[in-house]
């Protein structure tokens, strides 16, 4: 199974930051980022609309140019980095989940990506027509979309939207789910788990990844060894 390292190893480290992705690029077969555009239009990684919650400013992303937004610290000493300086990091050395979470913000980042392809990528969302758009600007990217509520028919959805896997919130797996995604041709990477005994019932339905926010305690749990896991951090 790939395992993913959800925000970085963001149980470890400040999510979304430079230290938080090399922590995970020890254990992790593909790092996940979440992106946002700052108010001169440039990709940056960052999970929430505003600051608040994981550096020392406050209000919007979209309120704040390239040059404020790198001026605050997003723990440890860390900056917001730009999608730059994350294809940077990981490139040649571990494939790359990019979670658009901003409709209408495909194009800017695909024009970012195009020209620093990691080894293996995935665009995925939680909105359908990003994933549209993300097949159509690159095509043969593999796209995903993610679900955490009740979906009524969440495999015809993502074949609707031209997507090759399905991310559901763990609670949301089933082995009627993996099997019907495996048949529609979808491969299945559930998140976020934390627990062995979750990472072992997932290997049991036979998903084909999953999101961690500690890679390296995962990888020891599939391995069969046993590690405490970590708390996230904020």
């Amino acid at each position: 199974m790939l395992i993913v390292g959800h925000r970085g190893a963001r149980a470890l480290e400040p999510e979304n930051t430079l230290r938080a992705l090399r922590r995970c690029m020890a254990c992790a077969d593909l790092v996940e980022v979440d992106l946002r555009l700052t108010r001169d239009g440039i990709p940056v990684a960052i999970h929430d609309a505003t600051v608040d919650r994981t550096t020392d400013g406050t209000g919007p992303v979209k309120g704040y140019t390239i040059e404020d937004l790198t001026r605050l610290d997003a723990g440890e000493g860390e900056t917001i980095p730009t999608l730059r300086e994350v294809l940077a990091l990981i490139q040649g050395q571990t494939g790359l989940i990019v979670e658009i979470k901003e409709p209408g913000t495909e194009a800017i980042i695909v024009s970012v990506i195009i020209d620093r392809l990691p080894e293996r990528l995935f665009l995925v969302s939680s909105n359908p027509e990003s994933v549209t758009m993300a097949k159509r600007l690159l095509p043969g990217v593999q796209a995903g979309l993610i679900y955490s509520g009740a979906t009524d028919d969440p495999i015809g959805l993502a074949r609707s939207v031209q997507a090759d896997v399905i991310l559901p919130r763990w609670d949301r797996v089933s082995r009627e789910v993996v099997e019907q995604a495996h048949g529609a041709g979808l491969l299945v990477i559930p998140w976020t788990l934390n627990r062995e005994e979750d990472i072992k019932e997932a290997a049991r339905l036979g998903v084909d990844g999953f999101a961690s926010d500690d890679p390296c305690a995962a990888r020891q749990y599939l391995q069969g060894g046993t590690q405490k896991s970590a708390t996230p951090a904020r």
